[in-house]
């Protein structure tokens, strides 16, 4: 090949196997850079070096705003609330840059620094609320699970608690950080259970099998695998046992891809849990991730799967039981951390609301059998 292709830059060597890759007519079967792949093992550890600042484009305008800081980082030390739009970086304006291309820019090596300028929106002068600041950044501990209590007024007009949780990413201490979540939750009474996959793009494809066995009990399919060659082979829990029985609700969107939709169809077709949203992305292919020398990394997709009731994902997607409106569906919920301020946020959202209805109907029937 190096006879047949002198490539002078590793671009170069990119783009042509890039173009060979192509021929095989999967998009999934690909190789990244190690830029990229650096990128995709932060979401999959759970670490970066950086600010500590999640940040998002608002769909009317494009403007960048801070969703949230993580509590303890450079970030949050220098006072960066949620709401303050993020005007340049290093001095370079941000007008049309997208929020994974800003984030790349504040991450870097531990030590160094980066300054932002930021509007918060405050004041009444044409510069009132602009400031810069400087931040030096440092190691980041991600954590993909968020939660809070909500109180749910039932109709016969008892009061109980409605645990939720968002699960941002299926990142290495996903499933052990929900376990810690859920058994939190029931020693505080929780009666019922709002899980939120919404604009979950996936990631560690077990760890998405841990999540389920958390909710699940007994020797129920998880999951089936079809090879190449057309063998399926199911993936099945071996002596489950779910840490809790309450009712449960599963949010799902067309942000909800790959192992999402493994964990949102394991729930289903095993009937513990009921999907509300809209239908989700369609990503049913499994790649087995190598790392080349460089740092480089090949994705090449092994298998499909199919749901435990053998319905196919891929291209198709799951479509949930109930539909909710798209009213702040492209307000993540990163921001609502463990903290009860967070509730009167949730509550507003159109698909917890449809979902508290959902949960109020199984503890009808519940009730009536």
């Amino acid at each position: 090949m190096v006879e047949m292709f002198p490539l002078k830059t590793a671009d170069a060597a990119y783009n042509k196997i890039s173009g060979m890759l192509s021929t095989l007519g999967d998009p999934f079967t690909r190789i990244i850079s190690p830029k990229e792949y650096q990128n995709f093992r932060i979401g999959s550890d759970g670490n970066l070096q950086g600010v500590g600042i999640f940040i998002n484009a608002e769909p009317r305008t494009g403007h960048l705003i801070v969703l949230s800081c993580i509590e303890g980082s450079p970030a949050a030390r220098a006072g960066i609330h949620e709401g303050d739009e993020l005007i340049e970086i290093n001095g370079e304006r941000l007008d049309g840059t997208d929020g994974e291309t800003a984030a790349k820019k504040l991450r870097g090596r531990v030590g160094t620094t980066v300054t932002v300028k930021l509007h918060s929106g405050t004041g009444g002068g044409s510069d009132s609320g602009f400031r810069e600041v400087k931040l030096s950044r440092d190691f980041i501990k991600l954590s993909p699970v968020s939660s809070a209590i909500i109180p749910h007024k039932t109709p016969d007009g008892h009061v109980s608690k409605l645990g939720y949780v968002k699960l941002s990413a299926f990142s290495q201490t996903a499933a052990a950080e929900m376990e810690n979540c859920i058994h939190e939750m029931e020693a505080q009474d929780v009666c019922s259970y709002i899980l939120d996959l919404r604009n979950n793009p996936g990631g560690l494809v077990k760890v998405g099998l841990d999540v389920a066995q958390i909710w699940l009990d007994g020797d129920e399919t998880l999951v089936n695998t079809i090879d190449r060659d057309g063998n399926m082979l199911p993936i099945n829990m071996v002596d489950g046992h779910a840490i809790t029985h309450d009712p449960l609700v599963v949010l799902v969107n067309e942000g909800s891809a790959s192992a999402s939709e493994i964990l949102a169809g394991a729930l289903h077709d095993n009937g513990r849990a009921i999907l509300v949203g809209h239908k989700t992305f369609g990503k049913g292919k499994i790649q087995s991730v190598t790392e080349l020398h460089d740092g480089s990394a090949l994705f090449v997709t092994v298998a499909k799967y199919l749901s435990p009731a053998l319905h196919d994902i891929d291209q198709v997607g799951i479509t949930p039981d109930v539909q909710c409106s798209t009213e702040m569906l492209n307000s993540p919920k990163e921001s609502l951390l463990k903290d009860k301020s967070s509730a009167s946020s949730l509550e507003a959202d159109s698909c917890i609301m449809v979902a508290e209805h959902e949960l109020d109907v199984q503890e009808s029937k519940g009730t009536a059998s």
